[in-house]
């Protein structure tokens, strides 16, 4: 989008959107919004209906673990002390235009924003996956359920403190004849790289 188009773009948003926004700016060359948790749904629905906006298309859609940005994120919109947040990525065809919207949970222990799904249908797996890896729980979602990792997986591995090993892993038992599940036997390590050189490597050329 040239630079012309972002400036009307934000424009429109400025006033139709007014203080449900908490920030507007440009990041990669894409206009970003960010919007308070609780305006999820109000907004989404202006975004998609209003003819300025037509964003009639949800792209993609994805969780954020922010725990170790900083002061970075802050400075682009994110509210002090939250940890997780859900970026959409927005088309609209008719008037040919894209937009980021960013969304920070209020509770850090146990991340709730409201499910995108009645607005845009395509977000159900997108939810889902971010309810799977990240533990960003949908309100409003019809079947939140993992979709990447097995039922009985423990945590959320997108997580920045989940632990490389895991907390479980699964077997098959010869005994019992079934799979079953037991704490992580591998034993952390630290491996140090081998170089291996010719014995006289390189001497060709100091000659």
């Amino acid at each position: 989008m040239n630079t012309s188009r972002q400036e009307a773009l934000a424009k429109v948003l400025g006033t139709i959107l007014a203080e449900q926004l908490v920030s507007l700016h440009c990041l990669f060359n894409e206009l970003t919004i960010v919007v308070h948790a609780k305006d999820v749904d109000s907004v989404s629905k202006v975004l998609r209906d209003h003819k300025e906006l037509g964003f009639d298309i949800l792209i993609d859609l994805c969780g954020m673990d922010y725990s170790t940005y900083g002061d970075e994120v802050s400075a682009l919109g994110k509210p002090g002390g939250r940890r997780f947040g859900v970026v959409y990525h927005l088309l609209s065809i008719p008037l040919n235009q894209r937009l980021r919207m960013k969304v920070f949970a209020e509770d850090n222990e146990f991340p709730v924003i409201d499910s995108v799904t009645d607005i845009w249908p395509g977000a159900n797996w997108f939810e889902r996956e971010a309810f799977d890896l990240y533990g960003i729980v949908f309100q409003g979602h019809t079947d939140l359920r993992r979709i990447l990792t097995d039922y009985g997986f423990v945590g959320n591995p997108f997580r920045k403190d989940f632990p490389i090993s895991g907390y479980v892993e699964m077997r098959y038992d010869e005994e019992q004849k079934r799979v079953i599940y037991q704490p992580v036997s591998i034993e952390p390590r630290e491996i140090t790289p081998l170089v291996v050189r010719e014995q006289n490597y390189g001497d060709s050329y100091a000659e």
